[in-house]
């Protein structure tokens, strides 16, 4: 292992699993394993490949550092740099320290080289082998994730099929035994043990030419083939085919197949890092014999051409009485009655005939078997338990099965609980509902033995119910896409995602996001479009939507995440705006839904949905009697607790105890309406607030519209991939520059808008800035609007990294997102339209009578007192309009022009007084009434 390589897995180990060297060994002992929790993990100090748990009865699991640490072995240009004396050397340092190949088996064989994608930009080095018939393979060794699925290539155009690479040190007319294994990295592996082996590039590729030429060369004396490709469905499929297609040229031939571990595929250069790890030499052929042999049986298993041949040869590896096994997709049960074996060997002991007196003793065997072994079809199809999800807060666990059809139908996959799997009526039940046709007919008793092999440590994969970041887990999790600390990964064929040693899914279906993952077609037209329709407030609302990818995150360090709320009059262009914005996302033909019609049970679950993504909110006709009810029951002050990522709401966890479940808002809030919010001051300030106008349409803008709208949203989704993999560079630009646009938002009662240039002492709000002469505006007073601005300001910072933003956009949409801040101050320094309006009439009624008042009760100057109901039956004689009292009531609390002061004072009665002296009446008791006092 190389030392930097050593130096760093060991830092890793001691920190991550409490790993140490125990003084006079060459072992790290004492760490914590993984699997099972008990400190019984070891690793050798020296050649730190692997770690494994001392436990072998019991766990015995074992990981490789690359599987652990795959960060430490995917850059070797940047490890081991070529120089003009070691033009390999990067090539080297991977095939020896990533693969574990003696380099001096390789000499020659490889050569150094370079490959650049020009559709994403980017390069890696290659260590490139060149074909015997023309053409190349190479791998990527430079952080190959970077290029999706392709991490090796071949020569454009050049093609392999036909031939196989043979390393060049073998002489395949001297090989009594030759394997075929996929990779040229597995064919090398295997040659340093003494095992000839050529690789076939692929598993779905016949090297027909290069076993005929074999076959001329050696004079029709063919060698045993061993096919040994990988363990996954595909090849299963082409090992049986290729078998066959081989026998028809004459080649004897067997397979070899490596088992899963821990339910993961390992090929031939896995376990050749394996062995390595084995210090003693006599201990380490032990398991490669081992190794070999278990591999022969499962290739002989795969290869079986007949039920009863496959129950044969599992018996005799293991002479197991009973067992199932499942053959062609379907489900056998084997069972060995001894009394029917014994007769049957006896039998043929005592045979006259020929054929059984040539039998050997395992042929005979082998005979007796068949003649008594009983094989059963139980099922109709092959069901296989994947692997055990749970959902830990709502203790709520199903088991995951894959189930595989003989009529060559797709495979079906779903779950079952822990009630469907402990009873035959039940399971059978739940795959006839979940699978079409399948039937399973086993006993009770044949599926507890079937389940008890199947379920024995079955792995475990953690679950998520939503879509987008999981703060948890730190990754961002969508249908079949992952992204963790800017790396890709897509769903595998179980239907769950891998990193390393997290095995993890989301249980949420309802919300499809789709992604597309190359970006070939990708480019920033779109970006044009948007600025040609919108402008600088198109960009505002693109960085909130860009921000609120990162949503969870920015919450956790500065404790909120502001609310986007977008107004205009019909035909303004919101709808497209969305409709673009979603696109980016990958939720093509959404836009949000109507909160007055749903229940908050309803809009808790919906909220509930997604992460670190934006959850829109939409007006909609609140005419209509059957939405009244709902409508009544939302009110935006629900939104209060979502700006610091609050509770949704509280539930019952169905157990014994009290147990609840109360699920984090992890969104963020988008609200899309024709007539602005009104609510309180909690909920005002925490928008930023958009108001769109409709445009005077040019011939320019009605086609930058059209095609706005006509961009295809699968292309368009890359956006998303392009930003979630920049996650580390957003969240350090966003955190360096919301102290600087923190600081700018405060000071704008002393530095024009405009320019940033500093107030005379003299000036004062609507005069003009002295250096650019635009006028000047008022102040923020509210930290709350300081702080969502400057976090809107910081979002479009960042937005950069990911959009080609010129700086004349920029300083536009800085000087909205400003201009924003300063309108929602005065908004909230505004009164309620309601209260607005109360004391409009209030100013009407006390000005119908020069002499005296009308409805104000105060004898006091810089007192205003006003009995509501009287003022109320003032407004409708002078045909006035005005909201109810019981609103006037809730809303004249928050009076700002007029400062609210209490509520029922009995005031000596001004109002009672002008009237009496009017009509020359004494002043009475009655003259006493009880008001609302405001300050005048």
């Amino acid at each position: 292992m190389d030392q930097q390589i050593r130096a760093d897995v060991l830092q890793r180990l001691e920190s991550d699993y409490s790993l140490k060297r125990r003084t006079g060994t060459v072992f790290m002992r004492g760490g914590v394993c993984p699997a099972c929790g008990k400190k019984e993990l070891y690793s050798n100090y020296e050649q730190p490949w692997f770690i494994k748990c001392g436990r072998e009865s019991k766990c015995g699991q074992q990981w490789h550092v690359k599987e652990l640490y795959p960060d430490l072995f995917d850059d070797w240009s940047k490890r081991a740099p070529a120089t003009e004396q070691q033009p390999t050397a990067s090539a080297r340092a991977y095939l020896e320290f990533a693969r574990g190949f003696r380099l001096e088996l390789l000499e020659g064989w490889f050569s150094q080289e370079h490959y650049f994608d020009r559709v994403l930009n980017i390069g890696s080095a290659t260590v490139r082998f060149e074909l015997e018939h023309g053409g190349y393979w190479e791998r990527l060794i430079d952080q190959p994730h970077r290029f999706g699925k392709q991490k090796a290539r071949f020569k454009p155009g050049a093609s392999y099929r036909g031939w196989w690479w043979c390393p060049p040190s073998v002489d395949l007319l001297a090989a009594k035994e030759i394997w075929i294994v996929e990779g040229i990295f597995d064919a090398i592996a295997l040659l340093h043990h003494d095992i000839t082996a050529v690789s076939a590039m692929s598993s779905n590729a016949f090297p027909e030419q290069a076993l005929l030429e074999l076959g001329k060369a050696r004079g029709g004396k063919l060698p045993k083939l061993v096919w040994a490709l990988d363990n996954e469905p595909g090849a299963h499929r082409y090992t049986r085919r290729w078998v066959q297609q081989a026998r028809k040229l004459g080649f004897t031939c067997e397979a070899a197949q490596i088992p899963q571990h821990d339910g993961r595929k390992v090929d031939w250069n896995d376990l050749h890092q394996r062995w390595q790890f084995i210090d003693d030499a006599e201990k380490r052929a032990d398991c490669i014999k081992a190794d070999i042999d278990e591999a022969r049986h499962h290739g002989a298993l795969l290869i079986a051409e007949s039920a009863s041949e496959k129950a044969l040869l599992m018996y005799d590896w293991k002479e197991r009485q009973e067992f199932h096994f499942g053959f062609d997709n379907r489900l056998y049960w084997f069972k060995l009655d001894l009394e029917k074996y014994n007769k049957a060997i006896q039998g043929l002991e005592s045979s006259e005939h020929q054929d059984d007196q040539l039998l050997n003793d395992r042929q005979m065997r082998e005979k007796a078997l068949r003649q008594s072994g009983g094989v059963v079809e139980i099922a109709n199809c092959y069901p296989q338990a994947l692997y055990f999800q749970a959902n830990t807060v709502t203790d709520e666990s199903w088991y995951y099965f894959r189930v595989d059809f003989p009529h060559g139908g797709a495979s079906v996959k779903n779950t079952f609980t822990g009630g469907q799997v402990a009873a035959a009526s039940e399971f059978k039940k739940r795959l006839l509902g979940m699978a079409a046709g399948a039937v399973f007919t086993g006993s009770g008793q044949q599926l507890d033995k079937i389940l008890k092999d199947q379920l024995y440590a079955i792995k475990t994969v953690q679950t998520i119910d939503f879509v987008g970041y999981s703060k948890e887990f730190r990754c961002y999790v969508f249908g079949d896409v992952a992204i963790k600390d800017g790396a890709v990964v897509s769903v595998n064929e179980e239907d769950y995602f891998e990193f390393g040693q997290l095995r993890l899914k989301t249980l949420q279906k309802g919300v499809p996001v789709r992604i597309d993952q190359q970006g070939k077609g990708y480019d920033n037209e779109w970006l044009a479009l948007l600025w040609t329709c919108f402008r600088a407030q198109g960009v505002v609302a693109l960085a909130f939507w860009f921000g609120s990818l990162f949503a969870e995150q920015i919450r956790a360090k500065y404790q909120s995440f502001p609310f986007l709320e977008a107004t205009g009059e019909a035909g303004a262009g919101k709808t497209t705006l969305l409709n673009l914005l979603w696109k980016l996302l990958g939720r093509s033909g959404y836009e949000g839904f109507d909160p007055s019609k749903s229940t908050k049970a309803g809009r808790s679950r919906l909220m509930g949905q997604v992460s670190a993504m934006p959850v829109v909110l939409l007006e909609s006709d609140r005419s209509g009697g059957d939405d009244k009810a709902h409508a009544k029951t939302f009110d935006w002050d629900e939104l209060k607790d979502y700006f610091g990522g609050g509770t949704l709401a509280t539930k019952g966890v169905k157990t014994a105890g009290n147990e609840t479940y109360e699920p984090p808002f992890r969104g963020t809030i988008a609200i899309s309406q024709n007539a602005p919010v009104v609510a309180s001051e909690a909920i005002m300030t925490r928008i930023c607030k958009l108001h769109f106008v409709r445009p005077n349409v040019t011939p320019e803008s009605r086609v930058a519209a059209d095609r706005l709208t006509a961009l295809d949203g699968d292309t368009l989704s890359h956006f998303l991939l392009r930003a979630l993999k920049a996650e580390a560079e957003v969240l350090k630009q966003f955190d360096e520059r919301v102290p600087t646009h923190e600081a700018r938002l405060r000071r704008l009662h002393s530095h024009c808008i405009a320019c940033d240039a500093q107030y005379p002492k003299t000036a004062s709000e609507n005069d003009a800035c002295p250096a650019c002469g635009n006028t000047l505006r008022g102040y923020i007073r509210v930290e709350r609007i300081i702080k969502n601005h400057a976090q809107l300001l910081a979002l479009l910072d960042a937005l950069r990294l990911v959009s080609p933003l010129s700086d004349a956009q920029v300083s536009a949409t800085m000087r909205c997102i400003i201009e924003m801040a300063l309108e929602r101050q005065a908004a909230i320094s505004a009164d309620h339209p309601v209260v607005a309006e109360f004391w409009e009439v209030f100013d009407y009624l006390e000005g119908l009578d020069a002499e005296g008042p009308v409805v104000n009760h105060s004898k006091k100057d810089g007192l205003i007192a006003i009995n509501l109901n009287e003022f109320a039956e003032r407004a409708a004689e002078h045909r006035q309009r005005l909201a109810d009292v019981p609103e006037l009531r809730e809303r004249l609390k928050d009076s700002r022009s007029r400062k609210f002061l209490e509520t029922n004072r009995a005031v000596d009665s001004a109002v009672r007084s002008h009237q009496a002296m009017r009509h020359n009446h004494s002043v009475t008791k009655s003259a006493t009434v009880k008001c609302w006092m405001f300050k005048a």
